[in-house]
């Protein structure tokens, strides 16, 4: 598709669409939301680019091969499950840890945000993987 409209729209809505997928991923564990719905709108943010500037430069504009994406979230999924033996818990037991940051206070980190950033990379390198072949067809 050659829509200037499409072209200037999307390169507004990319970036606001990512910021709002990296907020469904923050906000997932208390609230509807997690790495499954912000993987959906991340990957509908790069499925928009593609309509408007095409699979090339979408690909160029990701960074990474979705099928890189798929084996980096598993790894992180994995690993977050894995965190608990380390402190004398069955696998996938939530481990909760507190960071204090200057600036911002204390942050209560655990392996359940770091499960959903796994599954957010999963659904963005599946959901592109399958779309990026159709839309280069």
């Amino acid at each position: 598709m050659n829509s200037l409209i499409l072209k200037v729209a999307t390169r507004f809505m990319l970036p606001l669409l990512l910021l709002f997928s990296i907020f469904l991923l923050l906000r997932g564990h208390n609230q509807p939301g997690g790495g499954f719905s912000g993987g959906l709108v991340g990957a509908s943010a790069f499925v928009l680019y593609s309509f408007a500037f095409g699979a090339p430069e979408t690909r160029q504009a990701l960074g990474v091969d979705p099928r890189g994406l798929i084996g980096a979230g598993l790894l992180v999924a994995l690993g977050s499950g894995l965190l608990a033996f380390f402190v004398g818990q069955p696998f996938m037991t939530g481990v909760w840890g507190q960071l204090d940051v200057p600036g911002l206070g204390e942050l209560h980190l655990g392996t359940p945000l770091v499960f959903d950033a796994g599954v957010y990379l999963v659904v963005i390198g599946v959901t592109l993987s399958i779309i990026l072949p159709l839309v280069e067809e």
